[in-house]
């Protein structure tokens, strides 16, 4: 069990919760997980190593000995930084692959159990609140349309020089939703207790101020 607090932030792909656990870790002063780095620095050193992503066995190889490095904002696989390598479209989606796999899962299991330390931490990802920390104080469920994601993911990748298609792009996404949703182990659902909050309507801002808002709820 956790000794301290932590607020686990689950959801579907491109919703916001990194944005959203970033800014409500620098409010609080909390550690911040992004488990779906874990998943996407696994799927990159597939590709790196040229493992056929269909074999469980062999992914679940390389989960096992996977040993990032998070610092200063950045993040380095095998001594080379990976930051924006990790967040490409490909890299997503294959991500999203090996996610079901249950041997995978449970390689990074420990690996994010261990985030938990002192003075608290947001985890982000798709099992926070419903396999990985069970016990946190505070598990969101944040979600928001297919299209409104799209546009933001759109955003995103235009920031970066990558071009893309909203209408492509939200096919990949309810793709990756239903393949999030249905696999056999820990599939996309809001964990027992978790507060729903469809980010949709919300700006960044109003969506960091309502999980703090919940977050002294819960303390009070």
């Amino acid at each position: 069990m956790s000794q301290v607090d932590v607020i686990a932030i689950d959801g579907p792909v491109a919703s916001g919760k990194g944005s959203v656990s970033s800014g409500v870790a620098k409010a609080l002063d909390f550690h911040v997980l992004d488990s779906g780095a874990l998943y996407r620095l696994t799927a990159l050193a597939c590709m790196n190593q040229c493992v056929d992503l269909s074999d469980a066995a062999a992914a679940e190889k390389v989960a096992q000995s996977l040993n990032p490095l998070f610092k200063d904002g950045k993040i380095y696989l095998e001594g080379k930084e990976v930051t924006d390598a990790i967040r490409t479209e490909e890299v997503g989606l294959n991500a999203s692959k090996i996610a079901a796999y249950p041997g995978v899962r449970k390689a990074l299991f420990e690996l994010q159990r261990r985030s938990a330390v002192a003075p608290g931490l947001v985890a982000d990802g798709r099992d926070m609140g419903s396999v990985v920390f069970p016990e946190a104080r505070l598990k969101i469920f944040l979600t928001a349309s297919a299209e409104s994601r799209a546009k933001r993911r759109y955003n995103q990748l235009k920031e970066k020089g990558i071009s893309s298609n909203i209408d492509d792009l939200v096919s990949d996404l309810k793709d990756r939703d239903r393949r999030d949703m249905e696999r056999s182990v820990a599939p996309l659902k809001p964990a027992e207790g978790a507060r729903i909050l469809d980010s949709s309507g919300l700006t960044l801002q109003e969506t960091i101020d309502l999980v703090l808002a919940w977050y002294r709820e819960s303390k009070a």
